[in-house]
């Protein structure tokens, strides 16, 4: 097994290792996974294992051996807490043969802690200043559980070296302690000990997409990523689909190259599918290009009841370009508050292409912005008829000086993944009439194509 900084050649291998009760039950999300594995990324560490475990201690110390005797480095988060079910210090010295000691300075910086807040100490808390013997404690200037580094060898025959990061399970503690003490030691002792080793690294990217379907992208992807030290993965967050390409090579400025080679390549095959990529949303992007553009919008909704300005209005700055809406949930509101003629409600109803454009036009005229969006359906899970089924949904797209788009679908979906596709599909339509590019129908969500031709689903 690769230790820490001794053959880096190897890309080492990281296990991450959540403890509690409360995880196991499903009473929380294991945000701290996630958390752990991408910071463990981001300086070429790959996470090969991830486990969790109840606050037992003979399956906590279970899990700190197998960890022990298959990774390189074990990133632990909670039970370092006051409490009785808070056992990770002591399991971890009693698995690997330690004595727990008391850390004086700790003990202080605790009470200090308390003091500053206007409170005692309990006598529980004292507890959170024993580590395991030759342990680094790793400092917490944001809680009362300090951390720890401590350095295990199980022999070769057994699995070698490894090095073990116990850390609080709030996820604020966890994430500063992360930052702050653990990845630069990490990043030292690999500098240390493989200085005069030959460089391996390793580079990866998220590229965030919406309209087709995992298969599909896979189809037409087929020639990407077939080289060795080149994969390509596939994740999906409705509504959209996650591409992760990575790349393995001798150098960082090699594996950069690499990397934005195969980007390049993903981006010429798929155009405007991809839309962003790592933390970029698609209100985040289409806030982008509005703010580029100088452009302003204003949104009219019924069946999101809101959403769509929620997720404009998530973006930083959006006030820059987003002037208001009408959440216009009522036949009253959609006549008084857009204009919407009484005789496209008789007629049409309110569900129906004709009533999206006028309220799409209607808040646009009113706000006096270079883009009105509106939305009008049946999310369900009632309310449907033959003739307007559950999951129709009407998005128009009205724009300065250009044809108001609209067009109508069904998502058979249920009230809230139907709400949400609704609104990415009408952030998705700002997005690329800024760009200049087709409004696509979400049909691509199931297949490529299905695109109305140019001028279709417009009117004047």
């Amino acid at each position: 097994m690769t230790s820490v900084g001794t053959d880096a050649t190897e890309i080492l291998r990281a296990e991450v290792l959540t403890i509690g009760d409360e995880i196991l039950r499903g009473e929380i999300v294991d945000s701290n996974k996630a958390l752990m594995s991408e910071r463990l990324h981001d300086v070429e560490i790959e996470t090969r294992f991830q486990t969790s475990v109840l606050d037992h201690p003979e399956e906590m110390a279970d899990a700190f051996r197998r960890a022990a005797s298959r990774a390189d480095v074990v990133l632990v988060s909670g039970g370092l807490g006051p409490t009785r079910d808070d056992l990770t210090t002591e399991v971890l010295a009693q698995t690997f043969g330690r004595e727990l000691v008391l850390d004086d300075a700790s003990l202080e910086t605790i009470r200090t802690f308390f003091s500053q807040l206007g409170r005692n100490m309990s006598e529980n808390n004292a507890k959170q200043a024993y580590f395991p013997a030759q342990a680094e404690v790793l400092l917490n200037p944001v809680g009362t559980a300090p951390g720890f580094m401590l350095d295990v060898d199980l022999g070769a025959e057994e699995g070698g070296e490894c090095v073990f990061f116990a850390m609080p399970g709030v996820p604020r503690e966890l994430k500063l302690m992360l930052d702050e003490q653990v990845l630069p030691r990490l990043l030292a002792r690999a500098a240390n000990k493989g200085r005069a080793q030959k460089p391996r690294a390793m580079r990866a990217r998220l590229l965030r997409t919406f309209g087709l379907g995992e298969s599909t992208l896979d189809a037409e992807l087929k020639q990407i990523a077939t080289e060795e030290g080149v994969e390509l993965g596939f994740r999906t967050a409705f509504p959209d689909n996650y591409l992760r390409p990575v790349v393995r090579c001798a150098s960082a400025t090699e594996a950069d190259a690499k990397l934005e080679a195969v980007c390049g390549e993903i981006r010429d095959l798929l155009g405007a599918v991809v839309y962003g990529e790592g933390d970029e949303t698609m209100a985040s992007v289409a806030g982008q290009l509005l703010a580029q553009h100088g452009a302003t919008i204003a949104t009219a909704e019924s069946c999101t009841g809101g959403l769509l300005a929620e997720q404009i209005t998530q973006v930083a700055g959006a006030s820059e370009y987003f002037a208001g809406g009408v959440i216009s949930y009522s036949n009253e509101i959609k006549q008084s508050q857009l204009g919407v003629p009484e005789v496209l409600l008789v007629e049409h109803g309110a569900v129906s292409e004709p009533v999206a454009v006028a309220m799409a036009e209607g808040v646009r005229e009113r706000f006096g912005t270079d883009f009105g969006v509106s939305t009008t359906g049946i999310s369900g899970p009632g309310g449907g008829t033959e003739t307007k089924p559950v999951g129709l949904v009407c998005i128009a797209l009205a724009r300065r000086g250009m044809p108001t788009h609209v067009d109508n679908f069904v998502f058979p979906l249920d009230r809230v993944r139907h709400r949400t596709l609704t609104v990415q599909v009408a952030l998705d339509w700002v997005r690329r009439s800024l760009l200049g590019v087709e409004l696509v129908s979400p049909s691509l969500l199931r297949r490529r194509g299905g695109v109305a031709p140019p001028g279709s689903g417009s009117t004047s």
